[in-house]
């Protein structure tokens, strides 16, 4: 129960911040792509990849608490999987089917290259 507990916490925190940054970004915008949802998911991947580089070290900092807090809380609740396969099919729908490519890939390459960038980062700071 105690698990349940923690990850609703951080999820509650990593929702919060999902919809507060996708409106930032995409406020910033004016054609019809989910740009936000885009960052989000970018910037969770940096993020996970951020703390996961930092406990992968030997003696890992993160208890197991504070990880399930920090990545499957708050990662889980920032990045949005599902919303992103939901935008993806509306392009799809709106038969973009350009935008539809550059945003599944695009998203697909960029979260990857995030995640790595922030093993990366926490390697520097090791």
């Amino acid at each position: 129960m105690k698990e349940i507990l923690i990850v609703s916490i951080g999820s509650f925190f990593g929702g919060g911040m999902r919809y507060w940054v996708s409106k930032m970004v995409q406020s910033c915008t004016v054609i019809a792509f989910p740009f936000g949802t885009m960052a989000v998911n970018v910037a969770g991947c940096l993020i996970i990849g951020f703390l996961s580089g930092l406990n992968w070290r030997e003696g890992g900092w993160m208890s197991p608490s504070a990880k399930l807090l920090l990545t499957t809380g708050f990662c889980g609740g920032f990045t949005t999987f599902s919303t992103f396969m939901n935008e993806g099919a509306g392009l799809m729908k709106e038969e973009n089917y350009v935008y539809m490519m550059l945003y599944l890939f695009g998203s697909l390459a960029l979260g990857l290259i995030a995640v790595l960038a922030g093993h990366y980062l926490a390697k520097m700071i090791a």
